[in-house]
C-alpha cells in the first residue's frame, strides 16, 4: 500500500504487511544504490505487528517506479547468489574431497 503521494510522486512511504526486517534492509540497501534515491529508510510500527514502512525520497523519478526498479534489481542479485551457491556445491560434490565425504547427489 502506499501512502502520501498524491501530489508529489517523489515522495512515499510504501507499507508492506507479513514483512520484517530481512526484507526492508534488503530494498532499503538496494535503494541506497541508485542514484535517483535522496533518502530511503524503513520502520516497523511495533514488534507485533508483521508491517513495514518504506519510506523513498527521490530527485523527481516517481517513488513507486524507483521502488520497483529496486525490487527487480534484488531479485536479480538473489538469483546471482543462489545460482553461484549452487554451481559451488556441484562443483565441490565432483571434487575429490566431496567424493571423499561420500555426499550424494540427491540430498
Amino acid at each position: 500500500m502506499e501512502h502520501g503521494a498524491f501530489g508529489d510522486q517523489s515522495n512515499a512511504t510504501f507499507s508492506l504487511t507479513e514483512e520484517d526486517h530481512t526484507l526492508a534492509n534488503a530494498v532499503r540497501f538496494t535503494l541506497n544504490q541508485d542514484p535517483r534515491v535522496t533518502f530511503c529508510g524503513y520502520s516497523i510500527p511495533h514488534p507485533s505487528d508483521a508491517r513495514v514502512n518504506i519510506r523513498v525520497q527521490t530527485t523527481g523519478d516517481p517513488a513507486r517506479e524507483v521502488l520497483k526498479d529496486a525490487c527487480q534489481d534484488l531479485m536479480l542479485m538473489c538469483q546471482h547468489v543462489r545460482s553461484t551457491f549452487d554451481k559451488a556445491v556441484a562443483d565441490f560434490k565432483t571434487s575429490e574431497r566431496g567424493q571423499a565425504m561420500n555426499i550424494d547427489s540427491e540430498e
